[in-house]
């Protein structure tokens, strides 16, 4: 039996018949099958029109829609996931894409550093309170800049109990929105230091104080130098704990340091030590630690140590605190590119004793040995954790046994208490009622 020359147009014209336009809005299944569609098959030979072409004849059995949906689901079930020319990601987590910043409620402006704007946010899903710090990016030309990539990495490496955690980073709808989201933390230390209404005791200092060399501890064993330690950048919580923040001059140290040195422009002035206001181009631990014992000394007086407007007044206030260097504190003084330019005092002792008259004498030996004149001779954060000073009464508070302040940074003020009233007068000026004034 012969099919008619119209029925059998029909039935040849499916596999020439061109594929529609596709839509970016249809179902994803659609997608898949006219990406089937779309593969490349063996291209059929079209018979010729003949009257005398049968259904038993086998030439005119051609590809039927069947065999081919049962092929497509065997490919799609078989297909990767992944390109078949690139191996699969098993030893790495997928790269995922940042947040947007919108996924915080921004509350209140912090403080605006040299680096960046923070911020106090509340994250919209969980309802945890962070820090959001703005990267200032408005101005650079040349790219992301290399502090922020170091600020991030720094956070990621030295992850310990007393330095800021880093949770993500986030952006905004500009190139130019960039930002870190990190623990929120309640007070930082210097603007602690000019509420409270009495300095800390001496067992709160060395809690304290061991907590911050624990951190720069940590950094140090990672090859981190933080180059920017100051009470401005120590946070505190209401449970006695310190944190160690602003990476933002952070960068990772080793042998050889790299072409040209480093910067000599770190390190805030009143806490900068004496090598790098001289000049010297290549210093490690040592700058950290001389920033330490300024904290310490700040800490115990409840105000900087050097308060200097500039780096020759800087150099001076050393030199008057601790003796001008000799060959014996400092044998490589004379090789500084600096050296030469500064006039040296007249020797003189070291005035540490009169300018602390209320620490012990393991508490003078420890500040003496963080602010040596010689980086090789300066102590160590592992070394100093090991000094006798915390070994001594009184000892180290527990932090939880701090007391608690308002944080300045959630907008809280201290309360005011209610006004009592005054003591009596004398009674003599009091007009006592008798019983004749009584009506």
């Amino acid at each position: 039996m012969s099919l008619p020359s119209s029925s059998q147009a029909v039935f040849e014209a499916g596999p020439s018949t061109p594929s529609r336009k596709r839509s970016r809005w249809e179902p994803h299944e659609a997608l898949h099958d006219d990406a089937e569609m779309n593969e490349p098959q063996p291209p059929l030979k079209r018979r010729s029109k003949s009257k005398g072409t049968s259904l038993s004849d086998p030439r005119s059995q051609a590809v039927t829609p069947e065999p081919r949906s049962q092929i497509r689901v065997v490919v799609e079930r078989q297909r990767p996931r992944h390109s078949i020319y690139v191996p699969p990601r098993t030893h790495h987590p997928p790269l995922t894409p940042s947040r947007s910043v919108y996924s915080y409620e921004r509350l209140n402006s912090i403080e605006e550093g040299s680096y960046g704007v923070v911020f106090r946010a509340r994250d919209k899903e969980t309802g945890d309170i962070v820090a959001l710090k703005k990267l200032k990016l408005d101005d650079e030309k040349h790219g992301f800049p290399i502090t922020a990539l170091r600020e991030v990495n720094a956070l990621m490496v030295c992850q310990h109990e007393n330095v800021v955690g880093i949770r993500e980073v986030v952006v905004g709808e500009t190139l130019t929105q960039v930002f870190i989201v990190m623990d929120f933390i309640e007070h930082d230390l210097k603007t602690l230091l000019t509420v409270m209404p009495a300095p800390f005791l001496q067992s709160e200092i060395k809690t304290l104080l061991k907590q911050l060399l624990s951190a720069v501890a940590f950094c140090h064993e990672r090859w981190i130098l933080h180059r920017d330690l100051k009470t401005s950048n120590l946070l505190m919580n209401n449970r006695g704990q310190i944190k160690v923040a602003d990476f933002g001059l952070a960068r990772r140290y080793g042998d050889p340091v790299g072409v040209g040195g480093l910067t000599q422009l770190v390190v805030t002035l009143w806490y900068r030590a004496p090598e790098i206001l001289l000049g010297a181009t290549t210093y490690s631990t040592a700058v950290d630690m001389w920033s330490v014992g300024c904290i310490f000394a700040e800490l115990l007086l409840k105000e900087p140590l050097f308060q200097a407007k500039g780096e020759i007044e800087m150099l001076s206030m050393i030199f008057k605190l601790l003796g001008p260097p000799t060959t014996t504190t400092w044998p490589d003084y004379s090789l500084l590119p600096l050296a030469n330019t500064i006039n040296l005092p007249a020797p003189h002792p070291s005035q540490l004793r009169q300018r602390f008259p209320h620490i012990s004498v393991a508490g003078i030996d420890l500040i003496s040995r963080m602010l040596a004149y010689d980086p090789e001779d300066r102590i160590s954060a592992e070394e100093a954790l090991q000094h006798p000073y915390f070994r001594e009464s009184p000892f180290p508070k527990h932090p939880d046994l701090f007391g608690s302040f308002p944080s300045v940074a959630a907008g809280e003020k201290r309360r005011k208490h209610p006004d009592s009233p005054h003591a009596p007068v004398r009674a003599a000026d009091y007009k006592l009622l008798t019983e004749f004034d009584a009506p």
